[in-house]
């Protein structure tokens, strides 16, 4: 008797954006590329002056184009993007690595042309992008981030003209730039060389006897090494200057993006961040995003600063707490065949708010909450890197749960 056959479905791939074109990135000339019977020329090259860009805009909008799919190429895509937002298109921005062409055919007109028939058929996932008020903070808070890091190179070459004249200020004083370390120096490169007369500006608090400054601030006085000491100390005063302004940017931003004008209520004091503005900047961001995320063990105004610039107070393009680790790179890995784990390993993510995030958890070893016990749990089972990234993976579900529940 023969056996009746099933009968099978199969799930074809379908055209879910017919009017879609791809964009190759380059820092001299942009390679785009639309559906064949658009033009008679479906590929074009266009440079990367701003003149060339509104053309490349015009054209797609002649060949009726309304989604664009580009790759992330350094920060080159970032003034067409802007355009060709501004013109109304939809653009997703790719990771490269997603998108790689077939072996051994690489070239741009084939790589807009790849990108074209992977976002026609819906194959290409868009990289999520805040809002443009949000990308104004997160610029500023990016440059104050490198403002900090200057300045702090400056501290570190302070501190080698000091040691190369065997002036041990900094194994007498904690923290060279401190008020105790700043009136020394500027004393210092003032003309000031007798030691006990630098040593009697120390402050009350300083554990170190003026005996003991006096002693550390016995050197070889060298010319060279004293102008180095010099230039350092003004690109240090210099940095300063630029991150006050810096400053007042964000003061001014996060004004602009103000939901609501109360103030945070008031929780357990806590002294200020050491790199922190100088302004309120916990009710500043109490009005940006409507909750205290310094009320959770372990954020401070600075890291609540880096998350909220990187990521907004809008948690819309996330769907749960799970996405929104995924995309932190905080979430364990999935790697299984089979039915065997082969992996758990976190994806590599360069992510300013994990890593913010990161720091964020190593500081709760000290901390007497449920956050700092569950940190030294999982450091009692795992090694440390494994359990910074799980307490930042509970942080990030924390902020999650606060800016979409309160």
């Amino acid at each position: 008797m023969a056996q009746r056959k099933r009968p099978t479905t199969q799930s074809a791939i379908s055209l879910t954006h017919p009017n879609a074109a791809g964009i190759d990135i380059g820092s001299a000339a942009h390679f785009v590329a639309v559906p064949p019977d658009r033009d008679d020329e479906p590929v074009r090259e266009f440079a990367s002056f701003t003149a060339d860009l509104h053309r490349l805009a015009d054209w797609l909008d002649a060949c009726g184009v309304d989604t664009v799919a580009m790759e992330s190429t350094g920060v080159y895509w970032i003034p067409l993007y802007e355009l060709l937002e501004s013109r109304g298109f939809t653009v997703l921005l790719v990771n490269a690595r997603h998108v790689k062409n077939v072996s051994g055919r690489k070239s741009d007109v084939l790589d807009c042309q790849w990108l074209q028939q992977l976002m026609s058929f819906g194959l290409l996932r868009g990289a999520f992008r805040p809002a443009d008020q949000v990308c104004v903070l997160r610029s500023l808070s990016r440059q104050r981030t490198m403002l900090l890091r200057s300045q702090g190179r400056f501290v570190q070459h302070m501190q080698k003209a000091l040691t190369q004249m065997n002036i041990q200020l900094a194994n007498v004083i904690s923290d060279v730039v401190g008020e105790t370390g700043q009136k020394i120096l500027r004393a210092i490169v003032a003309g000031e060389r007798d030691g006990l007369a630098l040593a009697k500006l120390r402050n009350a608090r300083i554990r170190a006897s003026e005996d003991e400054i006096a002693k550390s601030l016995q050197g070889s006085w060298r010319a060279e090494h004293l102008f180095a000491l010099k230039q350092a100390l003004d690109a240090f005063d210099f940095c300063g200057t630029q991150l006050a302004e810096c400053d007042a940017q964000i003061q001014a931003q996060l004004q602009a993006l103000h939901v609501r004008e109360d103030e945070p209520a008031k929780g357990k004091k806590r002294g200020r961040a050491r790199n922190a503005p100088k302004f309120d900047l916990r009710t500043q961001l109490f009005q940006m995003c409507g909750v205290d995320l310094t009320r959770i063990d372990g954020i401070d105004v600075t890291t609540a600063l880096v998350v909220l610039s990187e990521v907004g107070a809008d948690m819309g393009k996330f769907p749960s707490d799970k996405h929104f680790a995924s995309w932190l790179g905080l979430c364990p890995g999935t790697k299984i065949t089979g039915g065997k784990v082969m992996s758990g390993k976190t994806k590599r993510c360069a992510n300013r708010a994990a890593q913010a995030l990161r720091l964020a958890a190593a500081a709760l070893r000290s901390s007497q909450s449920a956050l700092g016990a569950y940190y030294r749990r999982m450091c009692a089972r795992m090694d440390k890197p494994k359990a910074v990234t799980a307490a930042a993976h509970k942080l990030a579900r924390l902020i999650y749960a606060m800016l979409t529940h309160g």
